[in-house]
């Protein structure tokens, strides 16, 4: 996320048919973190439910993308809320929280978080999107959605993260973080990533003219990825760039994403895997340590940056009721 520092965080997921971008809505529930309650009374009025429908709607816009940008983010969303459907909440983030700016406007973003019902495996989907105006006359345009597993589950997280410095030049980071140490879990390294045939996905990207490795600064991050992960730079020509940028988002960053993501949903998400209250502390202590490190080394460090201390500091206390685990 975001940039050179996402670490494996949303900032930093089938078909391309306009009735599978309807994103559903679950109906109110109650959750670990928030209870609904509809009575005629309406403790919850109709003009908050507009204003969270119209958080959700900024969301979706992904408005400062190109077409087939816009158009992959919104089939990876819909795709993860379809397949969970009732085991997802609504969206409860304040307004001020779904959709925030720094005081000149220069800056925005919109951030969605999905909680998952306590019959789900999915402990909360996070998607955002965030657009900021550079000195140079440019923009940097980061999508991202991230959905993390709860602790019935110990498979990998899902995270894919488009960061745009122009119209021709973007990094793509799409992996399936692991939660356990792959050396001391030899299993889960044949189970997730070598029947899988991941590393396939990642070849064939790497074989498209245009796109370089990417190797971020920090080791930390690194040592968080798995090692199948897609980390790349695609940068196309000045002359006809524009066109051929949306070509291979269209032609082979869509595909490949929506097969990693069916992979995630099949192998990992919705297997069923069995959690010993034995091996429950540690999965605990490596997810929390990684949650911490999103917010400490990445989201803390940019967000007061690109929007202030007081819009950063609102944001990161809303997010991180959800990163504690």
């Amino acid at each position: 996320m975001w940039c050179c520092h996402f670490s494996h965080s949303p900032f930093s997921v089938l078909s391309s048919s306009s009735s599978v971008r309807v994103l559903l809505s679950s109906p109110p529930s109650s959750s670990s973190r928030t209870s609904f309650s509809i009575t005629s009374s309406s403790s919850c009025s109709a003009t908050a439910m507009a204003t969270h429908g119209d958080g959700r709607r900024k969301f979706l816009d992904f408005p400062f993308v190109s077409t087939s940008h816009k158009n992959l983010m919104l089939d990876l969303v819909s795709a993860v809320e379809n397949r969970f459907n009732s085991q997802l909440i609504p969206c409860t983030l304040p307004p001020d929280v779904q959709y925030y700016q720094n005081q000149t406007g220069s800056a925005q973003a919109s951030l969605q978080i999905r909680s998952g019902q306590s019959n789900s495996p999915v402990d909360f989907v996070l998607g955002s999107w965030v657009h900021s105006e550079l000195p140079t006359g440019g923009s940097l345009d980061i999508t991202s959605l991230s959905v993390y597993l709860n602790l019935t589950n110990d498979s990998p997280n899902f995270v894919i993260e488009l960061i745009r410095s122009s119209p021709t030049m973007m990094v793509l980071i799409l992996d399936l973080p692991p939660r356990k140490d792959l050396v001391l879990w030899p299993n889960d390294l044949k189970t997730f990533y070598e029947d899988t045939q991941l590393d396939k996905h990642r070849q064939a990207i790497e074989k498209i003219p245009e796109v370089k490795p990417y190797n971020s600064s920090s080791l930390y991050i690194r040592a968080a990825s798995s090692p199948t992960a897609i980390m790349v730079t695609i940068g196309t020509p000045a002359d006809g760039g524009e066109e051929r940028m949306e070509e291979i988002i269209r032609d082979h960053l869509d595909p490949i994403s929506k097969q990693v993501l069916g992979i995630w949903f099949d192998h990992c998400a919705c297997a069923k895997r069995e959690v010993g209250e034995a091996e429950r502390p540690d999965l605990k202590k490596r997810d929390g340590v990684s949650r911490s490190k999103t917010l400490e080394i990445d989201l803390g460090s940019s967000f007061p940056r690109l929007f202030g201390p007081e819009v950063a500091n609102r944001v990161l206390e809303a997010m991180r009721e959800y990163f504690i685990v």
